[in-house]
């Protein structure tokens, strides 16, 4: 799968895209057919809380999909990310 990893911004650590990389990998226990992801990481108001924005848009063969989510850190973004496109790609499988 080919992950595009866009800060914007600020500069997203190696640590942060190694982080994200591993998530989106465990996706493909869902479907096997995932070609591409593109991962866009925002800071949406930087003086408040809740302020980070993760926006994943998967590439599946026959569909895509799009989740973003917004919370105090960019890993919990993404973790709530990862979380609604398990259950779409669950709902896309029996389909």
């Amino acid at each position: 799968m080919d992950i595009r990893i866009q800060a914007i911004h600020f500069d997203a650590t190696e640590q942060l895209k190694e982080f994200i990389q591993k998530k989106l990998d465990k996706l493909t226990r869902f479907a096997d057919d995932i070609q591409a992801a593109e991962v866009v990481l925002k800071v949406v108001k930087p003086e408040v809380a809740n302020n980070k924005e993760a926006s994943v848009k998967l590439m599946v063969h026959g569909a895509d999909f799009f989740v973003d989510k917004t919370s105090n850190s960019f890993e919990e973004s993404v973790d709530l990310c990862v979380d609604v496109l398990k259950r779409k790609l669950e709902k896309h499988k029996e389909a």
